[in-house]
């Protein structure tokens, strides 16, 4: 069959594999008009209404609407230019499905009441300007007034969530729950105590040495003794005991304290039981996964054994 050979509707339709009714729709709206009609009134299409036809349906297939395919099929705007703004569209769609998605996987894997649904929603909804206030708004009630120090400056750039343009589900998920977290006032009011306690720290100790936060301390200190599995009751964890309790007593100002102090171990009982709320830990969990960071070593097992172990041996 050459190429001036005149096909009608229903053989077009054969050489397609399109419907005789949906190649009529197209061709009444001039996206493939017939080449000529037959003796009876029939429309007749040339060669060339195949490969118009073929495309149409790839672009139908890849969602674009018709009013844009007669302007490709016409020439009045260029494939390329086409497929690229549609290929956006769909990134964004394809955000906004993947973000769906995620607040109904927590949803049912939490249990959500209808407010706690409509709550995750609205904070996987937020535009990155939204987000950047909540939690700029949550750091300034954790660090503000201290945030001058350098530690502090960079304890916040730290604790800042960047939810990428295209977050996994699991990242959609984590930002969900890391910002619920940030709007407890509980959660809030206990991180404010933990900075104010370090500041005054901070403030007591020697500037002109270099210097351990508490926590950093009793991981230090602990975590030997803690891998080796010595029991915190038993007198082999004295000397660790000691340890950090000295580092303690320097922080507080006062290097000359004696390390079984009862009022300055009751004292670190109370500090390290205010570090070790599992919302913190909870919080830098989710932090990591959000930002693709690797999962950040759990510190509840050093804390835990540094709290007995001064217990026992302040009750004694």
């Amino acid at each position: 069959m050459d190429g001036d050979t005149l096909h009608s509707i229903g053989e077009l339709a054969r050489r397609t594999g399109l419907t005789v009714k949906t190649i009529r729709f197209y061709s009444d709206r001039g996206i493939v008009a017939p080449t000529d009609r037959s003796p009876a009134g029939h429309r007749l299409y040339g060669i060339d209404a195949v490969a118009r036809l073929d495309l149409v349906r790839t672009l139908r297939e890849l969602g674009v609407d018709l009013s844009t395919i007669r302007k490709v099929v016409d020439r009045e705007l260029s494939l390329p230019e086409v497929a690229a703004a549609h290929a956006e569209a769909l990134a964004v769609q394809i955000r906004v499905l993947r973000i769906r998605r995620a607040v109904l996987m927590a949803v049912a894997e939490r249990g959500s009441t209808p407010e706690e649904t409509e709550l995750m929603h609205r904070l996987a909804q937020l535009s990155e300007d939204e987000r950047r206030y909540l939690i700029g708004e949550f750091l300034d009630a954790v660090f503000g007034g201290l945030d001058a120090a350098p530690a502090f400056a960079g304890a916040r750039r730290s604790m800042t969530p960047e939810l990428p343009d295209n977050p996994e589900a699991e990242q959609v998920q984590a930002w969900v729950e890391l910002a619920e977290l940030s709007l407890d006032p509980e959660f809030r009011a206990s991180l404010r105590r933990m900075a104010e306690d370090q500041a005054a720290e901070q403030a007591r100790s020697d500037t002109a040495v270099p210097r351990r936060d508490i926590a950093a301390a009793v991981r230090d200190e602990v975590g030997p003794a803690v891998t080796a599995g010595i029991d915190p009751v038993s007198p082999q964890a004295a000397p660790f005991v000691s340890a950090f309790t000295a580092h303690y007593a320097y922080l507080l100002g006062r290097p000359d304290d004696r390390p079984d102090d009862v009022e300055l171990r009751r004292r670190l009982v109370a500090r390290l039981e205010s570090v070790n709320d599992p919302r913190r830990e909870r919080y830098l969990q989710l932090l990591a996964v959000v930002n693709g960071w690797p999962a950040p070593e759990s510190l509840t097992p050093v804390f835990d054994w540094s709290v007995r172990a001064l217990r026992v041996r302040t009750l004694r």
